[in-house]
């Protein structure tokens, strides 16, 4: 009896599993074709749920302090944009809220696309893994079809390997509630050209097990259904660019993370035909194709674009990752690899710096790659900028026979640009949105660099009104005066001005003349310095340290104290929204903040780095959590 209970107790157990690993669904880049050009997943979204919530953004909008403009925001939200949204899908959006738990996942595929026929768009999908709540994802999809049916929408059933989808014909038209939150631009009518009418386009939605698949066409979804299936075409694991990327950039379990095929992406965009000019409506603007642009900027050199976030108990980590083999290296991916040297802040800058950055990057070498790319988008515009250059000398030769700018500034760069910020000095809108900031880049001969600058001022803004030069601790200081600036209210406008001075091996410019005092001072050694903040040094090991030509900081407690004076002034306020439409201003009623110092604890500071190999350029963003929300 004991033997055949253990018989039984071992059949029962293998077909407990067999059934579970019948039920699993593979992850998405099992199931995506290999033609994907975008995939953005969260593997597992009941983590990456759970991490949110503890988040210190999550805590911050939730906090007792935040209820009156969480409430305003939440009800406006719901009343003018969800519950309109749910009466166009004809659904309740609380009913689908618990329902990822698996894998979240949206893809847009190549799906035969050319970029030249309209009729083949990209293939978008939407992958849902309700895990065991697959049996509410069934009745809450029969209730959805049924409404549907309904409302009279052109509904029909297509079976593919045994997977049942629902076909529904959409335009524009059957999601008002979109259009008015996001308008579309309206259509514009080319002389001699006939519009092209809309093409209605398709939502197909279907069930395989606990997973729900969603895309905007059969032949979308049709890869999908083949590898659930265990169809042999190739997924997107196989794809030999995709394998490289998750095997370096994807590891350790990300709560999500984004790939792009930009070398697919790229090459479909260059075939695409070149409009001939149109007689009857000509443009003074001269006509750039895809091509010249891509080949131009150096993307075509670009393989794919990785980024991935992950959630830990001292904080959180973006890292970003371009692949671009050195090779193949030009225009703008070679100006911005770094070159692998100290990027921590200098002595100079101090403590009391809200925003740093110093990128290491060789500017004789870019400033080369840079006039290659301008002669081969276009001849003339090389020819434009040395033309620039030549009237620059003309004009200071007057005054120094032996100026010549690319001398004196352009073969003068170094390899070292530096910047920072301190919070802004006063309240009003004008201080709140012009915070001090100096901007500095290395040098051979910082004295004639300088001069450079100030000629090449002279000949754009026109001098005659410029000041004499200024000495300050043994440096010169030279103030170039810049067009007035009206601010919104103001009856005239403000007279502003650039300071410049040459220090220590670098071009200091500012248009605050205290920074630059500051700075020129510095030697004397009396202000903290921003590297030995607490927690920096540990912070930058987490974004590969600072030795590799890039780095930066932002105290984002100081700097989200000057958001929220901002926000809270009702000037500045309307200012900043205008873009928006009139009924997403409608949810934010900014006077309802909270005094800023009863939420500072959700806010600490942020690091970020980067650094170029011969595969490709790396950049990692990390965040301590806050020490108050531990």
């Amino acid at each position: 009896m004991t033997t055949n209970f253990l018989r039984l107790f071992t059949a029962a157990s293998l077909l407990t599993v067999a059934t579970f690993v019948r039920a699993a669904v593979p992850p998405a880049e099992n199931l995506l074709p290999a033609d994907t050009l975008l995939l953005v997943t969260a593997p597992d979204f009941a983590a990456t749920r759970a991490a949110v919530r503890r988040l210190p953004g999550w805590l911050f909008w939730n906090d007792p302090a935040m209820k009156p403009f969480h409430d305003r925001f939440m009800a406006r939200w719901n009343e003018q944009f969800i519950a309109p949204l749910e009466h166009d899908l004809g659904v309740k959006l609380d009913d689908y809220a618990s329902l990822p738990q698996g894998q979240f996942t949206f893809a847009i595929t190549q799906n035969g696309w050319n970029a030249a026929d309209d009729s083949q768009p990209p293939g978008l999908l939407l992958l849902l893994d309700a895990r065991d709540k697959g049996g509410l994802l069934k009745t809450n999809l029969d209730a959805l079809r049924r409404k549907w049916t309904e409302n009279g929408k052109s509904i029909h059933t297509e079976t593919v390997r045994g997977i049942s989808f629902s076909v529904v014909t959409l335009s524009s038209n059957d999601l008002p509630t979109l259009s008015s939150i996001f308008p579309r631009r309206p259509p514009v009518q080319e002389l001699g050209k006939e519009p092209k009418p809309e093409t209605p386009g398709e939502l197909v939605v279907g069930q395989f097990q606990s997973l729900l698949i969603v895309g905007n066409s059969m032949k979308a979804v049709e890869p999908v259904v083949a590898h659930l299936s265990g169809g042999a075409a190739p997924a997107l694991r196989d794809n030999a660019v995709f394998a490289a990327d998750q095997l370096s950039q994807f590891r350790n379990a990300p709560l999500y993370y984004a790939w792009f095929n930009t070398k697919t992406f790229f090459d479909v965009l260059v075939h695409i035909p070149q409009e001939p000019p149109n007689p009857e409506a000509p443009s003074f603007l001269p006509s750039l194709s895809p091509t010249a642009l891509l080949n131009a900027s150096g993307l075509m050199g670009l393989k794919s674009v990785s980024l991935a976030y992950r959630e830990a108990h001292d904080g959180s980590q973006l890292d970003l990752y371009l692949s671009a083999p050195e090779a193949a290296r030009q225009g703008l991916l070679k100006i911005l690899a770094a070159v692998p040297k100290d990027a921590n802040p200098p002595v100079f800058v101090p403590a009391s710096a809200v925003k740093f950055s110093r990128w290491r990057i060789d500017g004789q070498k870019s400033w080369a790659e840079l006039e290659k790319m301008i002669s081969s988008l276009s001849p003339g515009g090389l020819a434009g900028l040395n033309a620039t250059i030549d009237a620059v000398n003309s004009f200071a030769r007057q005054k120094d026979p032996d100026f010549d700018l690319r001398k004196n500034l352009i073969a003068n760069l170094g390899d070292d640009f530096i910047s920072y910020q301190k919070a802004p000095a006063g309240t009003t809108p004008g201080d709140l949105n012009h915070a001090p900031s100096l901007f500095l880049f290395g040098t051979a001969n910082a004295d004639q660099a300088s001069l450079a600058l100030k000629s090449v001022a002279s000949l754009m803004y026109g001098q005659q009104n410029a000041p004499d030069p200024r000495d300050f601790l043994g440096r010169k200081i030279y103030t170039i005066p810049l067009p007035g600036r009206r601010a919104p209210g103001a009856a005239a406008p403000v007279s502003r001005s650039l300071y410049c001075a040459a220090s220590g091996g670098y071009v200091a410019l500012t248009a605050d003349i205290s920074m630059l005092e500051e700075y020129l001072r510095s030697n004397a050694g009396q202000a903290r310095p921003l590297r030995e903040t607490a927690g920096l040094a540990e912070a930058a090991q987490h974004v590969g340290g600072a030795g590799n030509g890039v780095f930066g900081y932002e105290n984002q407690r100081e700097t989200m104290r000057t958001a929220f004076s901002l926000l809270k002034n009702p000037a500045a306020t309307d200012t900043a929204m205008a873009a928006f439409p009139k009924s997403v201003r409608d949810w934010m009623d900014f006077s309802l903040l909270p005094d800023y110092d009863q939420v500072a604890k959700y806010f600490y500071f942020s690091v970020y780095g980067g650094a170029a190999t011969a595969d490709g350029l790396s950049f990692k963003v990390f965040a301590p959590r806050p020490p108050q929300t531990n």
